[in-house]
């Protein structure tokens, strides 16, 4: 009987590119921006707390706090839209792979991966370069963002709005931005953070985003699909 060859094991210590420039700045970006407009928005949605006001004065005052969200949320909507763009036209191009949609298999591994937790397989499902928590997270963000952006402007420019449109919209978008905040808040701390830099094989934090590379053990642990397609079909 004839054996299948064992494929060698990746050097531990031997790390691959994952992620361009782009990527890391955009999410550097992110993190920057997101504490920035939290940290000038919350205050406003929930003014009379005690925290509300301790910030706003080490701000500088309610006006300054305002300019700061304002230029941050300005600087946000600059970001999505470099995002979209640079995603639709790299797709519609065939320069970049759109491995971030979502399709039929992401449902199947996430049923398959609860299916793992609880003892039902022996084996984990195997993901490629983003499985489907990132993605779920991925287009979270990217739908939490445009409402967030919408609302802003809203308020932002509420004469101008109340011209166009009934003025009840102007309630409406100020309660959509304050909770949605709130929502992606929580998003970031429990989902994120928890996935991304809690788990076991990532404690206390996964570096790769911030370095661009990714040990090569740890990307054939985590997307074997991808480490696959890069070393073991050529």
């Amino acid at each position: 009987m004839m054996e299948t060859p064992l494929m060698p094991q990746p050097d531990p210590n031997e790390y691959v590119v994952r992620f361009s420039s782009w990527s890391r700045f955009q999410h550097a970006a992110v993190i920057v921006l997101f504490g920035l407009l939290l940290v000038t928005g919350m205050p406003q949605g929930w003014p009379t707390s005690d925290a509300s006001r301790w910030v706003v004065d080490h701000l500088g005052g309610i006006f300054a706090t305002r300019w700061l969200h304002r230029a941050a949320g300005i600087l946000f909507t600059g970001l999505v839209v470099a995002h979209l763009t640079v995603a639709i036209t790299g797709v519609l191009s065939g320069r970049m792979k759109p491995s971030m949609l979502l399709g039929r298999q992401d449902f199947r591994d996430a049923i398959n991966n609860l299916r793992y937790y609880a003892g039902y397989t022996e084996a984990a499902p195997k993901f490629g370069r983003y499985d489907y928590r990132q993605k779920f997270e991925y287009w979270g963000l990217i739908f939490g963002s445009l409402i967030m952006v919408a609302t802003g402007y809203i308020l932002y420019f509420p004469i101008l709005i109340s011209r166009y449109l009934p003025a009840e919209l102007i309630p409406a978008a100020k309660a959509m931005h304050s909770y949605e905040a709130l929502f992606a808040f929580l998003i970031v701390l429990v989902w994120h953070i928890a996935g991304a830099h809690l788990a076991p094989e990532s404690f206390p934090i996964d570096t790769s985003i911030f370095t661009g590379k990714i040990r090569k053990e740890k990307l054939r642990h985590e997307h074997a699909l991808e480490y696959e397609d890069l070393f073991e079909k050529k």
